[in-house]
C-alpha cells in the first residue's frame, strides 16, 4: 500500500508539472501577442508623430528661406541704392572738374595774354627810359659847359651850402631850447619833487631800542626769573637781549640795539609764557626754533614787499635781503620801511621823466642792500650793494645807481641821480631819522666785535646800554683760569682801541654741561 501511494504521488506530481508547463506556455503564447500588438502600435504611433515633425520642419525651414531670402533682398537694394548715390556723385565731381578745368584754362589764357601785354609795355618803357636818360645826359652837359663846374662839384658845393644853413638853424634852436630851459628848469624840477612827495605819505619810522612784553599777572615774572635767576640767565646767554624784570606792572622790558635779537626774545617769551614750562633746557628750545620762524618770515617778508611794489624777477637771495631790512635801522629809520618809500618815489619820479619805471623801482627798493650784511666789509654800503647786485644778474643802470647813490662812483645813467634825490627826501622827512641812535647802535656793534676778535669766543652781547659786555666761550677751548685773562685782556682792548661814556663791565662766562638720557 506504501509503494502503491508513493507511486500515486509521483504520477500525480508529475501530472501537475506537465498540466503547470502548458499553462505556462500558454501564458507565455499569449503575452507574446500582447507585446507584438503594443509594438505594433507604438511603432506606428511614432511613425505619425514623426511624419507630423517632419512636415513642422519642412515648413519652418521654408519660412526661415522666406525670411532671408527677404532680407538679402533688402540689402541688395541698400547696395544697389548706395552704388548709385556714389555714381551719381563721381559724376557731379567729374562735371565740376571739367567746369574748373575750363575755367583754368580761360585764367591761363588771360594771363598769357596780360603777361604778352606788360611785356610790350616794358619794352617802350625800356625805350622811353633810354631816351630820357640820352636827354638827360645831354642837358647835363649843357648845365656843366654854361656853368663851368662839372655834377658832381654841383652837388658838393649844393652839400656844403646846405650844411651851413642847416649848422647854423641847430645852433640857434640850441641856443634858445638852452636859455628856456635855464628858466624853467629849477621850476620844473621843484615841481616834479613837490608833486612826488605830495604822492607819496608814510609814516615815521624811527626805531626804539626797547620792546614792552606785557603779562597777565606779577606772578609770571617769578617763574621767568626761575630759581636764583637761572631762567633770567639761561634766557639773556640765549638771546643776546637784557632783560628787565622792575616793579613795572604786568610788563617786562626787553632791551637790545639788534631789532632781530628783540623779536626772538619776544616771540620766545610769549611761547614759554604760554606753554608753561620754563627751564634752561626749554629756553634754549624754544629760541632755536623762533630763530628759524624769524628766519622764514623774513623770507615771507621780502616776497611780500616785492609783490606790493610789482617787481618781479628777483633772486632769491636778494628776496632775503630785503626782508632782512624789517629789522635794520638806518639813523633810527627802519630800512624796509625807507627803501620801500624810496622805491615809490622814484617810480612816480621816473614816471614823471618819461623814464623806465619798473627800473626805477628796482634800483630804489635795492639802493641800501649793502647796510644788512651776514659778516662786516669794509667797504662802505653803496658800493657793497652794487656787489651783489651785480652778482645776481642785476642790469647796468641798477647796479651804477646803487653804487652811484652816495658818489662813491660816476653816475653813468639817468637813473643814478633820481635814486639819490629820492633817498634824501625819504631821509630829510621831519622825524625820520635820529643819528644820535645810529651812532650808539655802530658803538654796540663794534664793542661785540672786540671780543669776536679773541680765540674761544662763542657769542657777546653788549648790554645794558653798552655798560655791560657779556661774552660766552666754548668750554673745550677756555679754561677757568683762562677766562679770568681773557675778561682782562677784552676790557685792556675796549679800553685802547674805543671812545665810550663811563665804564664797561666785561663778564665772560664759560658753562660745562653733561647730558645724558635714560631709555
Amino acid at each position: 500500500m506504501d509503494i502503491i501511494t508513493i507511486i500515486i504521488g509521483i504520477v500525480g506530481i508529475a501530472a501537475g508539472f506537465a498540466i503547470a508547463k502548458i499553462i505556462e506556455k500558454s501564458n507565455i503564447s499569449n503575452l507574446i501577442k500582447n507585446a507584438k500588438k503594443e509594438a505594433a502600435s507604438i511603432l506606428k504611433d511614432a511613425n505619425l508623430e514623426a511624419e507630423n515633425i517632419k512636415k513642422d520642419k519642412i515648413l519652418q525651414a521654408k519660412e526661415r528661406f522666406i525670411e532671408l531670402k527677404s532680407e538679402h533682398e533688402q540689402v541688395i537694394l541698400a547696395r544697389d541704392k548706395k552704388v548709385a548715390e556714389v555714381e551719381k556723385r563721381v559724376r557731379d565731381k567729374e562735371s565740376q572738374v571739367s567746369n574748373e578745368l575750363s575755367k583754368a584754362k580761360k585764367v591761363n589764357d588771360d594771363f598769357e595774354a596780360k603777361t604778352q601785354e606788360f611785356s610790350n609795355k616794358i619794352e617802350v618803357l625800356d625805350k622811353k627810359q633810354a631816351e630820357v636818360d640820352k636827354l638827360h645826359k645831354s642837358q647835363l652837359q649843357q648845365l656843366e659847359v654854361i656853368s663851368g663846374l662839372s655834377a658832381e662839384e654841383a652837388k658838393e658845393q649844393l652839400v656844403e651850402g646846405l650844411k651851413a644853413e642847416a649848422k647854423s638853424k641847430a645852433m640857434s634852436h640850441i641856443q634858445d631850447t638852452i636859455e628856456e630851459a635855464k628858466l624853467t628848469a629849477q621850476q620844473e624840477a621843484k615841481k616834479i619833487i613837490i608833486n612826488t612827495i605830495q604822492r607819496v605819505g608814510t609814516e615815521e619810522a624811527v626805531e626804539n631800542c626797547v620792546s614792552v612784553f606785557n603779562i597777565e599777572s606779577d606772578d609770571v615774572k617769578g617763574r621767568i626769573i626761575g630759581r636764583e635767576g637761572r631762567n633770567i640767565r639761561a634766557l639773556e646767554s640765549a638771546t643776546g637781549v637784557e632783560i628787565i624784570v622792575d616793579d613795572t606792572p604786568e610788563a617786562i622790558i626787553l632791551s637790545c640795539f639788534d631789532p632781530v635779537r628783540r623779536e626772538i626774545a619776544r616771540l620766545s617769551l610769549h611761547k614759554l609764557v604760554t606753554d608753561g614750562r620754563i627751564h634752561p633746557a626749554r629756553i634754549e628750545e624754544v629760541v632755536a626754533k623762533t630763530a628759524k620762524q624769524i628766519d622764514d618770515e623774513i623770507i615771507e617778508v621780502g616776497k611780500r614787499t616785492v609783490i606790493d611794489l610789482g617787481i618781479h624777477g628777483l633772486h632769491p637771495e636778494l628776496i632775503k635781503v630785503v626782508g632782512r631790512m624789517k629789522y635794520r635801522s638806518s639813523y633810527g629809520q627802519n630800512l624796509l620801511q625807507h627803501s620801500r618809500e624810496v622805491s615809490k618815489l622814484c617810480g612816480i619820479m621816473a614816471a614823471e621823466l618819461g623814464l623806465n619805471v619798473k627800473l626805477a623801482k628796482r634800483a630804489g627798493l635795492l639802493h641800501d642792500i649793502g647796510k644788512v650784511p651776514d659778516t662786516e666789509s669794509d667797504l662802505p654800503h653803496a658800493l657793497l650793494g652794487m656787489q651783489w647786485a651785480e652778482k645776481y644778474g642785476e642790469k647796468e643802470e641798477v647796479c651804477n645807481a646803487i653804487g652811484a647813490h652816495h658818489d662813491e662812483i660816476e653816475m653813468k645813467s639817468l637813473l643814478s641821480p633820481i635814486i639819490q634825490v629820492c633817498d634824501a627826501i625819504s631821509g630829510a622827512r621831519p622825524g625820520a631819522r635820529r643819528q644820535v641812535l645810529d651812532s650808539y647802535i655802530q658803538r654796540l656793534k663794534d664793542l661785540e666785535e672786540v671780543a669776536y676778535g679773541f680765540s674761544g669766543v662763542k657769542n657777546a652781547y653788549a648790554i645794558q646800554a653798552g655798560r655791560e659786555l657779556r661774552v660766552i666761550v666754548e668750554s673745550e677751548k677756555v679754561s677757568d683760569d683762562n677766562a679770568a685773562n681773557l675778561s682782562f685782556e677784552i676790557s685792556q682792548k675796549i679800553q685802547t682801541e674805543m671812545t665810550y661814556p663811563g665804564q664797561v663791565k666785561v663778564t665772560v662766562i664759560r658753562e660745562t654741561r653733561a647730558v645724558n638720557i635714560a631709555k
